[in-house]
């Protein structure tokens, strides 16, 4: 495994178990929920049932990226201890964190010359990071050193596919994502926007879809489209949702039909604290390795 840790931010949306089974080490956000501040810590301080049902009922939330100092106070044991670091931080496309964490690699390089700190901006989100950085953890298992393992992440981090939809468009309406107007003529005629994350990392709009069965038919078939080795697929494929289990499980059955020679059963994760207070109850979410992303 080398003289280096993998480390990753608590908005890779994996479970506590997930990542302590692939020594994963990770570096919490916060979060408010009505004026009360939590960590976004696999659901130790708050649920994701609660904090979605609390949602649902009106309660107000607020998210706060990793701050310099934090990053610093995280990474600071696994220097002294004399490791190296390859973190991998959610898109920068929808969060000021990676700035965050080069600043303090900065700092700690200047106290800890002899160290290496490697930051990736992963131009992912939620489980399809934590898909990435699982595969990291795979390729460090397998005996790959941090130069080459940077260097690889680097190549391959917009291969990992994110196509989602929400039943609700109340948050997304609220954080600009979809207009007010497109918002409320979608809800009055039960459209489900299928979004993905584009190639800089952004959530990006892609189709306007009537109905649930529908874009859950849709969702998989981006996989069919964009899946590495097509129905060969033979990586692992993540799951992610906010109240939506039974969706999950259809989708994910859909899924293990379809591609049989997958690693695995799909995996399914609850939308952590920080992403949730942004997507709200009511998203599903699918990743998968697939070819690059270019726009």
């Amino acid at each position: 495994m080398g003289n280096y840790v993998l480390t990753c931010c608590s908005t890779a949306d994996l479970s506590k178990e997930h990542f302590r089974e692939r020594d994963i080490k990770v570096v919490f956000f916060h979060f408010e929920l009505d004026g009360v501040e939590y960590l976004d810590d696999c659901g130790d301080s708050i649920s994701p049932e609660e904090l979605f049902k609390r949602m649902d009922a009106g309660a107000d939330t607020k998210t706060s990226q990793i701050s310099v100092s934090e990053y610093s106070d995280f990474w600071k044991p696994y220097l002294e201890q004399g490791l190296d670091i390859l973190h991998v931080t959610v898109s920068s496309g929808i969060s000021g964190t990676y700035q965050s964490a080069m600043i303090a690699r900065e700092d700690l390089m200047e106290l800890y010359p002899d160290r290496k700190i490697c930051v990736v901006d992963s131009l992912g989100a939620s489980s399809g990071y934590g898909l990435f950085v699982d595969k990291l953890a795979d390729l460090r298992d397998a005996g790959m050193g941090i130069d080459e393992l940077y260097a690889w992440a680097e190549e391959n981090k917009r291969k990992v596919h994110h196509w989602f939809y929400s039943t609700d468009l109340t948050y997304y309406i609220r954080g600009g994502r979809i207009s007010k107007t497109a918002g409320m003529f979608g809800q009055l005629l039960n459209i489900c926007p299928l979004l993905n994350v584009d190639h800089e990392g952004k959530l990006t709009p892609r189709e306007k879809i009537r109905g649930m069965k529908k874009v859950m038919q849709r969702t998989v078939e981006m996989m069919e489209k964009h899946a590495q080795d097509g129905a060969a697929y033979s990586e692992k494929c993540f799951l992610c949702h906010s109240l939506r289990q039974e969706q999950a499980e259809m989708i994910a059955a859909m899924i293990e039909r379809k591609f049989p020679d997958l690693n695995g059963k799909v995996q399914i994760f609850p939308i952590g604290a920080t992403i949730g207070s942004h997507t709200g109850p009511g998203t599903l979410a699918l990743f998968f390795w697939g070819d690059l992303r270019e726009d």
